[in-house]
Parts: structure tokens; C-alpha cells; sequence
């Protein structure tokens, strides 16, 4: 008789379209009324629909074998990702104990006016995002400092924090440095510089329309809340932090890194090299407390309360409250529940990845795509499909990718068509799901989740739309040159 764990790899049948389709309704389903109405775990929920994705392998025909192997390949796709997140956390930590976002909320609450506050946190990160090429380590950053600096201007946080999400990933789209960017023309097989240009056909209209929101929400006065005086939290601030100019260094070192396009995780290292320096030499951190109160005193050495920040993060007790909440961050163990939940989510993608559920739903929907927009809403309905099972923003490229590239060819259109598509319906969408790794770690970071801060993150839901727009119009789609068209000009 057969072992069935040590089936060969084809030994299992197809599924059906019902069966491929049940998963995403399975996962739907219990995030929608599980997680967003009852409030259960998420990771006991993606556990839930990994297994119900599991039982419906196991009809197929997989052993717990292949199942497992699945689940291993698609946990070590996210391992880089995983990484960063954790060098994020002791990035956070150790900017707040730099003082280096406590000075740029300080000085962000004497310079940003409340009304246009949404506008210029989404340009500011727009901008940070884009040298730097990383939407984590925007919001991770000065998205905390942006967010530190609405709390203290008395403004709405979801706002504030869907303002900072569409500045980040609309850096990170268009970057050169920011891997989605590198990895959707890879996928398409057209030119980097070409697949940027051709981007901003839709995302700067989606970007566009979200700032002209941001606008008339910041010149609605009453219904952006009660501005309440900034004074107290300047005070505390310059009471609790010795300021000076040389704190933006470690920021400064990130951003040089990427201009010089080095690695993210060795940039972020030296950036909390100095930071470490920084807060041994400048700040008096007596009264801070590290992880749970009492567990360590002022007797200790600065470097080993310091150290034990980048891991533990910081509970200060400053007395003021809005300050205590913008500095109470960071750590590599406030990211664990993050790499918690991606392990679980990528458990149940593996499986679904692996049974070939994917696969039959992809080719599907690319049946019904005879004229270019039907092929381009195709691309846009398989990437938000592989987004919604995965939660991945590099699976929501490769996948679709992969399986379009031919079909865009045969039609004569050039691959940056597809590229573009990919990163408008795949990459700025992940931070949307609440599911994701992505929104995951924008609420362990701002404390605000994706049901809330979603809305008004427009640019990340316009870009598809306006793909859509120009492939149905034929506006902005441009026909094949070049035979290869990894060259420039294509």
C-alpha cells in the first residue's frame, strides 16, 4: 500500500473551480465577521482557514508531506520581509532614544499647520519613501513622528495614518531602490526605468485625487476634530530630550544608504549603530522604564537600558500622556506578533499555493480576456485575488506575472503593461488587507488598524481603478517595440 506521506509531487489531482474558490470565501468569511466584527484572534482564524484549505487538499489527493512543503516554500518567501520588520523595531527603538523622532515631532508641531497637516504628512512621505525605497521603514519612521505629531495637533489618527500609508507606498511604488519596484518588471520581463515611467499614468491621478481629499478634509475645521493646543507636548518634549540638529543623523544615514543603494538591513544596522551612540552621548534616560515596570532601575548602566530597548521597546513615564503614547514604541519583540501572524498567514497561502488552487483560478479568469481591457481587468482581478489569499505583495506580482506575460505579447502590447498593472493591483492593495504583513505592521507601528485608516489611503485603491480606466479607453496603454524589451525605450 502507499505511504501517504511520501506521495510523488503529481500524484494529486487538480481541484475544481468550486474547490480553488472555497478558500477565499473560507478566509472572507472569517476575517470579515471573525476578525472585523467579533474581534477574535486573526491568527487563530488564518490557522481556521488553513485547515478547512487543507481538508480540501486532502480530497485531492496530497499527503501531509506536500502540504507541508508548501507551507515551508511560502514562509520562506517571506523571510525577507520577516527581517526587515524586526530590524524595523529596533530601528524605532532606537531613534526614540536617540531623540530623533521626539525632535521631528518637535519641531513638525512648530512648523505643520493643522489643515494642511494630511497634505504634507502624504507629500513628506512621498518623498522620504521615494529616495529610500521603502514603505516599512517610511512608516516606521516618520510615520511615527507624523503620527505623534496629529496626536499633538488634536487631529483624527486614521486620517493622519491613511495619509502616511499612501505617501509611503506611493514612494515605494515609483522608487528604483524599493524591491516591489525591481521585482514587477523582473516578473513581465520589461526595463526598470520604462516600467516607472509608465506608472505614472495611474498612480499619479490616484496620488493627485488623494491629496485634493486631504485638502477639503483639512479645511473642514470642525470635522478634523478639536485642534487643541501643541504647547504642552513641545514643553515635555524639550523637557525630557536634550535637541540638537546632529539627531537627524541616524535618518540621514538611511537615507544615504539608499541613495547609494545599499542593502536595506545593513543601512538600517549603522543607522542604530549611531542612534546607540547618540543616545549614550546626549540624553539622560533615567527615567525611562524598559519593557515591564521594575524590571530594570536607574542604577543600571546607559548602554544596557539602551540594549535592552532595541529589544524590549520603551514604557516611559514622562507625565505628559501624548507623549508617553508617541514614544511608547519599537523593539524587536513588539514585532514578533507580526512575523506571529505572517507565519500563520503564509501557512494557509502555502497550502492553497501549492494544491494548484491558484493556478485554476488564474486561468479562469484569463479566459474571459479578449480585448485589452478584458485582459488588463484579467491581470487586475488575478492580482487582487492572489493579494486577498496571500496577504504577499511579491506573490501578487510573480503569480500574475508569470501567467499573463504570453498573453500580453500575443496581443502586441509592451510588457510594461503588465508591470504596471501588477504594481497597482498588487503591491500599494497588500496594505489594505487587514490580513496582510503589511497592515499587520502599519498597526503594531501607528496603532491604528486597516478597517480604519483604509478609507483614506486613496491612493492605493485609485491606481487600479484608473487601470482599469485606460484599458478599457486605451488611454496611456502602450503597444510593443522591441523584441526584448528589458532594454530601455521599450
Amino acid at each position: 500500500m502507499e505511504d501517504k506521506l511520501t506521495k510523488p509531487d503529481d500524484s494529486f489531482r487538480d481541484p475544481t473551480f468550486l474547490e480553488s474558490l472555497t478558500p477565499i470565501i473560507s478566509v472572507v468569511l472569517l476575517l470579515g465577521i471573525g476578525f472585523g466584527m467579533l474581534g477574535l484572534r486573526i491568527e487563530l482564524l488564518l490557522i481556521l482557514a488553513a485547515t478547512i484549505t487543507g481538508f480540501i487538499a486532502w480530497r485531492q489527493g496530497m499527503s501531509w508531506n506536500q502540504m507541508q512543503d508548501g507551507i515551508v516554500d511560502s514562509t520562506a518567501k517571506a523571510m525577507p520581509a520577516i527581517l526587515i520588520v524586526i530590524t524595523v523595531g529596533a530601528l524605532i527603538a532606537s531613534w526614540i532614544a536617540s531623540g530623533t523622532i521626539p525632535l521631528i515631532v518637535y519641531y513638525g508641531l512648530e512648523i505643520i499647520s493643522p489643515a494642511w497637516f494630511l497634505v504634507t504628512a502624504c507629500i513628506l512621505c512621498s518623498i522620504v519613501s521615494l529616495v529610500i525605497g521603502t514603505s516599512w521603514g517610511t512608516i516606521g519612521t516618520v510615520g511615527i513622528a507624523l503620527l505623534g505629531i496629529a496626536e499633538g495637533l488634536g487631529l483624527p489618527l486614521a486620517p493622519a495614518a491613511g495619509a502616511v500609508v499612501a505617501g509611503a507606498y506611493f514612494g515605494d511604488k515609483l522608487s528604483p531602490f524599493s524591491d516591489t519596484t525591481n521585482l514587477a518588471p523582473i516578473a513581465a520581463r520589461a526595463n526598470l526605468y520604462d516600467h516607472i515611467g509608465h506608472m505614472l499614468w495611474t498612480t499619479m491621478p490616484a496620488w493627485i485625487i488623494g491629496l485634493l481629499v486631504y485638502m477639503l478634509a483639512g479645511y473642514g475645521g470642525e470635522s478634523m476634530g478639536e485642534f487643541r493646543a501643541a504647547g504642552d507636548l513641545s514643553d515635555s518634549i524639550e523637557a525630557h530630550y536634550n535637541l540638537s540638529i546632529i539627531l537627524l543623523l541616524p535618518a540621514l544615514i538611511t537615507l544615504g544608504a539608499a541613495v547609494l543603494k545599499k542593502p536595506v538591513i545593513p543601512g538600517m544596522l549603522l543607522s542604530i549603530a549611531v542612534a546607540f551612540v547618540l543616545a549614550i552621548a546626549m540624553q539622560d534616560l533615567g527615567n525611562e522604564v524598559i519593557g515591564e515596570p521594575g524590571t530594570f532601575n536607574k542604577d543600571h548602566l546607559t548602554s544596557v537600558r539602551i540594549s535592552a530597548g532595541l529589544v524590549l521597546g520603551y514604557s516611559p513615564d514622562t507625565g505628559n500622556a501624548g507623549l508617553d503614547r508617541i514614544v511608547s514604541r519599537g523593539g524587536m519583540q513588539s514585532m514578533m506578533g507580526t512575523a506571529l501572524i505572517a507565519f500563520c498567514a503564509f501557512g494557509f497561502a502555502g497550502i492553497a499555493t501549492r494544491a494548484r488552487m491558484l493556478s485554476v483560478l488564474l486561468r479562469e479568469l484569463s479566459r474571459y480576456a479578449r480585448t485589452t481591457g478584458q485582459l488588463i481587468a484579467a491581470t487586475v482581478g488575478s492580482c487582487l485575488t492572489v493579494a486577498g489569499i496571500t496577504g504577499n505583495s511579491y506573490l501578487s506580482i510573480l503569480v500574475p506575472g508569470e501567467l499573463f506575460r504570453g498573453a500580453y505579447r500575443e496581443r502586441g502590447l509592451a510588457a510594461k503593461n503588465l508591470s504596471r498593472t501588477t504594481e497597482d493591483s498588487g503591491t500599494v492593495v497588500v496594505p489594505l488587507i487587514p490580513w496582510s504583513i503589511s497592515a499587520v505592521f502599519i498597526f503594531e507601528t501607528l496603532g491604528v488598524p486597516a478597517t480604519q485608516y483604509a478609507p483614506w489611503a486613496v491612493m492605493c485603491y485609485l491606481g487600479f481603478v484608473f487601470s482599469l480606466i485606460w484599458g478599457f479607453t486605451g488611454i496611456g496603454i502602450a503597444p510593443r517595440k522591441n523584441d526584448d524589451e528589458t532594454q530601455p525605450g521599450s
